[in-house]
């Protein structure tokens, strides 16, 4: 498994002032693949800046190894039973949510985010294990096709699992973007080769050890730590599948040196998410809903919106009720519920919220509420944040900022809503509030995203487990959830049986015929079928 690192006393390090029980990390980190004496890297909670554990960098050469590893325990966990998997993946549901106090506490202090939002990845991870467990022999089941000749070939389409499943993973949703990936490729057959985001190992890992101690067999699941450009490059070299969640710029480099080696992806990578509020919405309702589609996970939320579009006859009504719920957000950093919105996540994350804001105030743009660096909370805390009359040239109004801000426009009706969702290189979500279902189902048709909510932000889609979700245009290629998200990491093998061959009755006393003979039987043969609505 590798040496488990040094971590940060805080006993004998002046700079700890508190940190996770020692004994615990030490466990917890000695699943990481890296070699003895290897070097480390010092990760900080967010919250104030005290350090947390050194983590273990692993080397190329430990790739390598981890996927040797891996690849060697799936041959066997192919062969295990479907059913067997899957009750080892109940187990894992159970105990993720019998323990789920634990890793709360590492998600709020390895990410910095609020607990509510830390409990969403606890409640979507087991939401994906248990609809996996319970779907997966279904949607692995071989299928029966029709054949080439009607009652004589006998077509079956079987799922085989790829071998070793990649998966790099960020620092936004530590737990269920890591081991929520790995689900899938696990009740399918596969290994699964970890890269989490060097800032939050330890709720990754928490995951792993869980998976093990619900009975996952050892060496099926491994983990790699260090910088995605080495060591999630040299994963990429050698899995068999990839599986990325992160920013459009990394998801064009991983798809670069995934197709040279004809190795598939699946990438979900950036967003510019748009919320548009219609002209017969109720705008208390509205606004309860916008505040948590922006500002859940403090915005750090590829699905979270960053526009809000309003129909000019509801703008001022709907601003009415946002700005006061927005400013009545509470900020903090206890571990526990006592927080509405949390902690950036990096001093990267927090230059690039306030160039975003600070470009579009020096263009013209009015701050509704927000705009404030919270040092006073901790080092890294932004004020939720609405910005009116935003220039269309500002970054906040064409890039993803990825934290509590949103530009506010209005619109004049729906067609001019639509062309404003859809004036953006991302296509990833999208949100609708409207009474009228159907004119929101019209709108939806639309729209150029991977899904659309109607009447809620992002967790009606997100949460809806056996319905497919992903990008189109930049924001990435391939689906997570349903059939699609398992589906992905197998390869389909046809295996096709023609029947009566020995007994006279096969194809080959087709060819046997001169050409224009069995040509011409065989076009007969195909208006008969068209004739007889076959498929």
């Amino acid at each position: 498994m590798g040496n488990p690192a040094d971590v940060i006393d805080p006993e004998t390090d002046p700079r700890a002032t508190w940190v996770l029980e020692p004994t615990e990390v030490r466990r917890l980190l000695a699943h990481v693949v890296a070699s003895p004496g290897a070097a480390t890297n010092l990760a900080c909670t967010p919250l104030t800046g005290a350090p947390v554990a050194a983590v273990p960098l692993s080397t190329v050469a430990d790739v390598a190894s981890a996927v040797a590893t891996a690849r060697l325990a799936q041959r066997r966990w192919a062969r295990t039973p479907i059913a067997e998997r899957c009750s080892i993946l109940l187990r894992f549901h159970d105990l993720v949510l019998d323990r789920q106090s634990e890793v709360l506490d590492l998600i709020q202090l390895e990410n910095g985010k609020a607990r509510a939002s830390a409990y969403e990845e606890v409640a979507d991870l087991a939401l994906i294990t248990r609809h996996y467990a319970r779907r997966a022999a279904r949607y692995l089941a071989p299928q029966r096709v029709a054949g080439l000749v009607p009652g004589l070939t006998g077509v079956t389409v079987h799922r085989r699992p790829r071998g070793v499943v990649g998966v790099i993973s960020p620092w936004n949703y530590p737990l269920n973007l890591s081991v929520g990936e790995a689900v899938p490729a696990l009740a399918a057959g596969n290994a699964v080769v970890l890269r989490p985001d060097q800032q939050t190992m330890l709720s990754a890992l928490w995951g792993v050890d869980l998976l093990l101690e619900a009975g996952l067999p050892a060496g099926l699941v491994q983990v790699v730590s260090g910088p995605g450009s080495e060591i999630g490059g040299a994963l990429v070299d050698q899995v068999d599948h990839l599986v990325l969640t992160g920013s459009t710029a990394t998801g064009r480099v991983v798809a670069r040196a995934a197709a040279g080696r004809l190795v598939p992806t699946s990438l979900e990578l950036g967003g510019h998410n748009a919320l548009y509020v219609a002209d017969d919405a109720d705008p208390a309702v509205a606004a309860e809903g916008v505040v948590r589609a922006c500002f859940a996970n403090t915005g750090q939320l590829c699905v979270s919106i960053e526009r809000l579009l309003l129909h000019e006859a509801v703008a001022d009504a709907v601003l009415a009720e946002l700005i006061p719920r927005v400013r009545a957000l509470r900020l903090g950093t206890a571990l526990d519920y006592s927080a509405d919105v949390g902690s950036l996540t990096s001093a990267a994350q927090l230059a690039r919220v306030t160039e975003h804001v600070d470009d579009a105030v020096r263009g013209g743009a009015r701050v509704l509420t927000g705009g404030v660096h919270r040092v006073d909370v901790g080092p890294l805390f932004y004020e939720p944040t609405l910005l009116a009359d935003v220039p269309e040239q500002a970054l906040v109004a064409t890039l993803e900022t990825f934290g509590p801000v949103v530009v506010v426009t209005r619109v004049r009706d729906d067609d001019h809503a639509v062309e404003v969702v859809n004036a953006s290189e991302y296509g990833l979500n999208a949100s609708i509030w409207t009474r009228d279902v159907a004119r929101g189902r019209r709108l939806a048709s639309r729209i150029e995203t991977g899904m659309v909510n109607i009447n809620e932000g992002y967790a009606a889609a997100w949460g809806s487990t056996g319905a497919a979700i992903g990008g189109v245009k930049s924001s990435g290629s391939g689906r997570r959830h349903g059939p699609e998200g398992l589906w992905a990491t197998t390869w389909s093998q046809t295996v096709a049986v023609q029947r009566g061959t020995h007994r006279g009755l096969g194809l080959g006393r087709l060819y046997a015929l001169p050409a224009e003979r069995w040509t011409e039987l065989f076009t007969a043969g195909l208006r008969l079928m068209k004739a007889l609505r076959l498929p």
